[in-house]
């Protein structure tokens, strides 16, 4: 089992990053942990709150927005301490308009999940300050939850230029299903992330979904009906069906895969075929596509264009 001194996470202000540090500051070995959050006040009032409810004053707070990478590389300037490991926990909808394109031409929701992390870790690997484990938060919906309606990604043939048109949002139309299009995101970084595991064979790379947790905010800027649906239907309903579980369960998966090296790098974990919950299985077992080298690097080299 591996263990950590300094450990980042992204979106740890709420949900399951904070829940995830939290959890990280029970361990007595853990010195340092960076709450990567885009609003100050937030970081500074979960800061507070998670010194006075784990007794430890272990607590640093990095101002930096995974949907700007100008403002993920001028947080990573504040960190001069080597990091064990990184938690790319930040993501979700995309905000109120997550189809909009930023000035770095690609969609808020792409940014947000994908390209704010791949600037993160480019740069911190730069300056030599990742040593061990990187885990970052993929999603059952990256291969499809039949259960809950979300259908596998529509990806025709896995090229440099189709992964681009998922980035810029070209791929999609405008009728597009806001959670087919998370999950083709999704599918992007845990590709990217397989990339990135063989370039860097020093450092474990492991995508490892949370599964379906009741109580996060990922879901908040949803269209109405379906926000409505999974965050206060669902977070009361799909518990008792077994669709949903707590933030505690989704959390101690990031650490699962942060400590065990039984969670190889370069591979995908979420739960088992068609759930968004249960035990934890490697994907390749039901999606032999994540094994596919040539995807893995047109979806790396599909994002290095925007970085």
């Amino acid at each position: 089992m591996q263990r950590f001194k300094n450990v980042l996470i992204t979106g740890a202000n709420a949900g399951l990053g904070r829940e995830t540090a939290r959890q990280l500051a029970t361990q007595p070995q853990v010195e340092t942990i960076y709450l990567a959050c885009r609003n100050l006040e937030k970081a500074t009032a979960a800061k507070i709150d998670l010194t006075n409810q784990t007794g430890r004053d272990i607590f640093e707070i990095v101002i930096m927005d995974v949907a700007d990478p100008d403002s993920v590389r001028r947080g990573v300037q504040e960190i001069t301490t080597p990091l064990d490991a990184v938690v790319l926990n930040a993501g979700g909808s995309g905000g109120k308009s997550p189809n909009n394109l930023t000035k770095d031409g690609v969609t808020t929701i792409f940014a947000a999940n994908v390209l704010g992390h791949t600037v993160l870790v480019e740069e911190l690997l730069a300056k030599q300050l990742i040593t061990s484990t990187v885990v970052y938060s993929s999603s059952e919906a990256a291969r499809g939850i039949p259960r809950m309606g979300v259908a596998k990604p529509d990806v025709e043939d896995a090229s440099v230029e189709e992964f681009t048109a998922i980035a810029d949002g070209s791929k999609f139309g405008p009728k597009a299903d806001p959670l087919a299009i998370y999950g083709t995101i999704k599918l992007v970084g845990t590709l990217w992330m397989a990339a990135m595991a063989r370039k860097h064979p020093h450092i474990r790379f492991v995508s490892m979904s949370p599964g379906g947790t009741a109580g996060t905010n990922g879901m908040d800027d949803l269209p109405f009906l379906k926000k409505f649906m999974f965050k206060y239907i669902g977070g009361s309903i799909m518990p008792l069906f077994g669709m949903m579980h707590s933030v505690e369960k989704g959390a101690r998966r990031y650490l699962d895969a942060l400590e065990s090296i039984s969670f190889e790098s370069g591979h995908f974990y979420a739960s088992h075929a068609g759930s968004p919950t249960g035990p934890v299985v490697d994907q390749v077992t039901i999606e032999p596509g994540f094994s596919s080298v040539s995807a893995q690097d047109n979806a790396y080299r599909a994002v290095q264009q925007f970085a």
